[in-house]
């Protein structure tokens, strides 16, 4: 426990002077480029010199929790260790991947592609390293969005016949495990390929209780609803077990969130956050802050997450060309607007270019539900129009994921602009279409979930029509992929009241109060509302 303080103390320590940060991340590779103390254990087995294994083994640690910009250049120094390790060209290939469930730069693929084709004319020196290096090629055959599913399909295939033909090397079953994962359809409610990732990395927990890798992908084979207890083990060990790397201290949130623990969220994420500001990585630091100021909103902790939004305009330069950031950017602010319900603030939010079409769309969605809240549905018309501009410029690029993500808001938006027109019928025939498709598809893992699930928005225009009863059930089920979110809990609570039903607005209001324990004194009116009832009775 005091090693573990230290670190998390460092890591805030570091987080107020960036310049000491970089300085420690530069003098990893100034000096033998020995990873930190703290990356679990892996043993990768190569053809390469006794001191070369001992590098590659370390730039592994440091790929298995998705620290590739430590390990690019970890792979690289295996190289400069022994020149012959040719495995090391496969590693700087796996690195430029990024996080391999998001689409890399096509710059990296570019790239990549060429350290395999390199690879392959100097031979590589085993079967098994040959097979390594094929399973991975199909990643590098293209940078379509059309054509990315069929990439990945090929690639668990491969590695899915290198796992049986060498059936007792540890990391072939992980990679096909994590191949699998890649691989998953958003739409397959069987979670077949999940599941039998899971069998294969709960073998390897036992085997090697210690593998960064193992817990990592672990967490992400159940970041489901119904799989997520599952994934429980793995979110409580691996922040600990690979406690220097800014990814490992995130990921156990994408559970925590999908079960309610917000204030386990918000920590590990502040660690992670603090950790990549150290080592001047603007982009995983964006990515676990827009986890923690979800956590932060869901317990009505809005001062900390005010804070952190006044503070957003300090990035004006991110590290890499990636999408994740400006989602952050963009969805922290509207995040912060749409949990509280303030409309004008949603309303008032200013439209930006970040060259994705799927983030920009976040603004204009939580705008136009603003304007329509407000009673300025009439000024929604360019950004529904922006919105239906997104949708047909992904459908072209071959984007059918985030097609229908932003289809689903456009649809949600237009369905407020109907209903503040007066037209009640036609805004909850658009919500309830919208809650069916986001029902058959899952939350994208660079996100903590929607902006405002389509089913909560529902529940709260059933409310706001004078239909309490039907509200409640639409709050209920939200509880069903989306435990204890503030809005969802608060807003049963409210429809049980109106409906006269005393036992359930008894039981959620004080659901509200456990869930928002540690909120801000008056930070919300719902929270006034439930000391108030459970008072009265």
């Amino acid at each position: 426990m005091r090693n573990q303080a230290s670190r998390v103390a460092v890591a805030l320590g570091l987080a107020l002077c960036p310049t000491l940060g970089n300085a420690q991340s530069q003098h990893l590779h100034d000096h033998g480029g020995q990873p930190p103390a703290a990356l679990g254990e892996v043993h990768f087995a190569v053809s390469c010199t006794a001191e070369g294994q001992t590098a590659f083994d370390d730039a592994m640690k440091l790929q298995h929790s998705f620290w590739y910009q430590a390990s690019q250049k970890a792979f690289q120094q295996v190289l400069e260790r022994d020149p012959d390790c040719r495995m090391a060209y496969w590693g700087q290939a796996l690195s430029l991947l990024y996080n391999p469930f998001i689409p890399a730069p096509a710059s990296n693929i570019a790239e990549g592609r060429a350290l395999i084709e390199r690879a392959r004319q100097l031979g590589m020196k085993t079967e098994r390293e040959t097979a390594y290096l094929e399973a991975l090629a199909p990643l590098f055959s293209g940078d379509d969005g059309a054509g990315r599913q069929a990439r990945l399909e090929q690639h668990e295939r491969a590695m899915a016949l290198l796992h049986q033909r060498f059936p007792d090397d540890p990391e072939a079953a992980i990679y096909h495990a994590l191949a699998l994962n890649m691989a998953a359809q958003p739409t397959d409610r069987t979670y077949a390929r999940q599941l039998r990732a899971g069998e294969i990395l709960e073998r390897e927990s036992t085997r090697q209780p210690n593998h960064p890798g193992v817990v990592h992908y672990l967490i992400h084979t159940y970041d489901y609803p119904a799989l997520a207890q599952r994934g429980l083990p793995a979110a409580e060990r691996y922040a600990s077990l690979a406690a220097d790397a800014p990814h490992a201290l995130h990921m156990p949130s994408h559970i925590f969130t999908r079960v309610g623990r917000w204030e386990s969220s918000a920590e590990t994420n502040k660690r992670s956050a603090a950790t990549a500001r150290a080592r001047g990585e603007t982009t995983d630091e964006l990515h676990a802050t827009d986890y923690m100021v979800y956590a932060y909103l869901q317990t009505g902790r809005d001062g900390e997450a005010r804070r952190i939004v006044e503070g957003l305009g300090q990035y004006q330069k991110l590290d890499r060309p990636v999408f994740q950031g400006p989602f952050a950017l963009a969805s922290i602010p509207a995040r912060f607007a749409l949990e509280r319900g303030s409309w004008a603030e949603a309303a008032a939010l200013e439209p930006r270019q970040s060259g994705f079409r799927h983030v920009d769309a976040i603004t204009r969605f939580a705008r136009v539900v603003g304007l329509a809240r407000t009673g300025r549905q009439e000024e929604a018309a360019p950004d529904l129009e922006a919105l239906g501009a997104a949708v047909t410029g992904l459908r072209q690029a071959g984007d059918t994921y985030w097609a229908e993500q932003v289809d689903i808001q456009r649809q949600a938006a237009t369905g407020w602009v109907a209903y503040a027109r007066g037209q009640r019928e036609d805004g909850l025939a658009a919500l309830r279409e919208a809650t069916e498709r986001e029902g058959r598809t899952q939350k994208h893992i660079v996100t903590p979930g929607p902006l405002a699930p389509a089913r909560e928005q529902l529940a709260e225009m059933l409310l706001e029509s004078g239909q309490p009863a039907e509200a409640m059930q639409e709050f209920e089920a939200v509880a069903q992929t989306e435990p204890r979110r503030f809005r969802a809990v608060a807003g049963a609570a409210r429809s049980a009241e109106r409906s006269g039903n005393v036992e359930a607005a008894r039981r959620h209001y004080a659901h509200l109060l456990e869930v928002a324990s540690q909120a801000d004194d008056g930070a919300r009116l719902e929270l006034v509302a439930a000391t108030a009832y459970l008072a009265k009775q």
